[in-house]
């Protein structure tokens, strides 16, 4: 269900069946794998940062869900952030849930390093020099590594995460070798994997990674995630993770 708000071009959306969030009618907004991601977390963390919020999805949906305690979103485009914030507002998440305006890549004097046990980012999929830059600044921002890199990601999240924390994304298949050498940059450990098809014919087109800071070595490949059944309905799996308290 979407309400539109005329006035400042915004739509409503009713998320996971009993949130809602604010998002531009023809800006960026959240794709499926953002509802994935969270659902890929097995564990309760008492502190998370979400990198690159966006409309803040990920926070809200972890404190919702109990999956997080509290959650604070960094986002770096105003209007997103702005966004995020009323988001939180309208679902009465104020005490839990808080939102910077910020760039992951100068966040000393911003966020104390070691703050949290668990860091997510959907961050941008494609390099700035691959395919057509979207039109529209938001999205573009959102989609291509015009503001920051994998590898800028990967160093803020070690940065932020204390020892044993955990580091949680969704990312290209193409691009996941990329993605193991910047965590294994920075001490993160990659420790479970999980690949994400359209469909159970269908090659895998995204892949869910988890990583350890500090860590050992040792990566679990979990069995794929299949988005649709041969019915293009969502699988039972997935609806799991779109409706968690169904």
């Amino acid at each position: 269900m979407s309400q539109e708000s005329p006035q400042v071009e915004e739509t409503l959306d009713v998320i996971c069946g009993e949130l809602a969030v604010f998002q531009a009618k023809r800006g960026y907004r959240f794709g499926v794998e953002t509802l994935l991601l969270a659902g890929f977390i097995n564990q309760r963390a008492s502190d998370m940062t979400d990198l690159g919020t966006g409309s803040g999805i990920i926070p809200l949906v972890l404190v919702r869900f109990g999956k997080a305690e509290r959650a604070c979103g960094v986002e770096l485009q105003p209007a997103l952030a702005d966004r995020a914030r009323r988001s939180v507002e309208h679902n009465g998440m104020s005490g839990k849930v808080e939102i910077i305006e910020a760039d992951l890549r100068a966040l000393d004097g911003v966020l104390p390093a070691a703050c949290c046990n668990l860091v997510t980012a959907n961050p941008p999929y494609s390099t700035v020099n691959s395919g057509n830059r979207p039109s529209e600044n938001e999205r573009a921002l959102a989609k291509q590594e015009i503001t920051c890199t994998i590898s800028d990601v990967t160093a803020a999240a070690a940065r932020l995460l204390s020892p044993r924390g955990k580091f949680a994304t969704v990312f290209p298949t193409g691009r996941l070798p990329e993605l193991l050498a910047c965590c294994r940059a920075v001490r993160l450990a990659p420790s479970r994997l999980r690949m994400i098809h359209g469909r159970i014919e269908l090659p895998a087109k995204h892949c869910l990674l988890e990583a350890v800071r500090g860590g050992r070595m040792g990566l679990s490949v979990e069995p794929p995630l299949f988005v649709y059944d041969n019915t293009k309905e969502y699988t039972d799996e997935v609806k799991a993770m779109l409706y968690p308290s169904s």
